[in-house]
């Protein structure tokens, strides 16, 4: 069952508050057309043993589907606000977004959306995820994220609507969202391309290797797993991923982890009811004290001979080990031993020394 929601007044929508202050100053001047409520959508949830490890940390994948939730929440009002077809907003993908600080056992999450760009077919959300201590009223951001959302026809849902367009104060806002849309969707492509590959089971593996650690896991989707119209929410599908990138950085250092950050994640095709899903995890990169794995979602249709297995979404994963104390902790090598798997950890490296690059440039034009 879901989480308790806490303080939450609406009169339209109960289980979410609005509010007209933005929490993004950098983005308060976007404004909405008329029709369309002023404000942001916020959720609040209390986190209960069942949304945490062993060590008390709130899984990754759980603060996703919070993320994911608030965010097709906000699409699917602002895609209904004018008169015209009805339609649910289907999450297409998800930006790299960085887990700030880890959240615990008994503290409330604060998810807060805005809309930020708007093209033809698509929406851009933001989410910022604080966390509060309820006992003390500590505040703390734990994540910020950005996701992509297309509506998809009530009456068909392979047909994707038109999106109705935001109003920017300044034209600055509007070109740098059409940078980044054309940025994502040239990415979107390029992942497509080369997800191909599937995981294959190895006899006898050695430890440190990728095929050690590589692990899969087989759900069946159902009815509590899916929207009103038959499609798995984006949210089960992330936090499925995570559980199994997890399950894959645990076998590798033998210590808690947890979720350091997740790249973008891409989805590739809708996963109907009914359909069995087989989400593949597997260790692509080490530094000192990181593990990048990436994680592929197929989904075979097994009550419809005529579609084939496809794959549905792929993301990769960074995590990190910790001490009991809390602390980072290095962790064991990956030794590749395939062509494949050295392609991979040179492309994982390439990938690390990049975002170890910007965060520096960053701390450098913040100082």
């Amino acid at each position: 069952p879901a989480a308790p929601c806490l303080a939450v007044r609406s009169d339209q929508h109960p289980t979410v508050s609005r509010h007209v202050g933005s929490p993004f100053p950098s983005l308060g001047a976007i404004r909405p057309l008329e029709g369309l409520l002023p404000g942001v959508t916020a959720v609040h949830e209390i986190m209960r043993p069942d949304d945490a490890n062993v060590a008390g940390n709130v899984h990754g994948g759980t603060v996703l589907k919070m993320i994911e939730e608030a965010g097709a929440i906000i699409s699917t009002r602002h895609c209904n606000s004018q008169n015209g077809e009805r339609c649910v907003a289907a999450l297409a993908r998800v930006e790299r977004t960085d887990f700030l600080s880890p959240m615990c056992i008994g503290e409330v999450a604060h998810v807060s959306a805005e809309i930020t760009y708007t093209s033809k077919h698509s929406v851009e959300v933001q989410v910022h995820v604080m966390s509060e201590n309820i006992l003390t009223g500590t505040k703390k951001l734990t994540n910020k994220a950005t996701l992509w959302y297309v509506p998809l026809s009530l009456k068909n849902v392979d047909k994707v609507l038109e999106v109705p367009p935001v109003v920017y104060s300044r034209q600055e806002q509007e070109e740098e969202g059409r940078k980044r849309y054309e940025a994502q969707k040239l990415e979107r492509m390029e992942t497509k391309w080369r997800n191909g590959d599937i995981v294959q089971p190895v006899l006898n593996p050695e430890p440190n290797t990728v095929s050690y650690s590589q692990s899969s896991l087989i759900h069946l989707v159902g009815p509590s797993d899916c929207t009103l119209h038959g499609f798995v929410h984006g949210g089960v599908t992330m936090k499925l991923m995570d559980e199994v990138a997890g399950i894959v950085a645990a076998r590798h250092c033998k210590t808690n982890i947890v979720t350091a950050s997740v790249d973008a994640i891409n989805f590739h095709d809708k996963i109907r009811k009914g359909c069995v899903i087989t989400i593949s995890g597997r260790m692509t990169f080490t530094s000192n004290k990181s593990m990048e794995i990436e994680v592929l979602v197929d989904a075979d249709p097994v009550v419809n001979n005529l579609v084939k297995r496809y794959r549905a979404a792929s993301a990769f994963f960074t995590y990190v080990s910790l001490s009991p104390e809390g602390k980072s902790l290095p962790v064991p090598q990956l030794v590749p031993e395939t062509e494949d798997e050295k392609k991979r950890f040179e492309e994982g490296k390439g990938r690390y020394l990049q975002m170890k690059a910007k965060r520096q440039g960053q701390a450098e034009t913040q100082a």
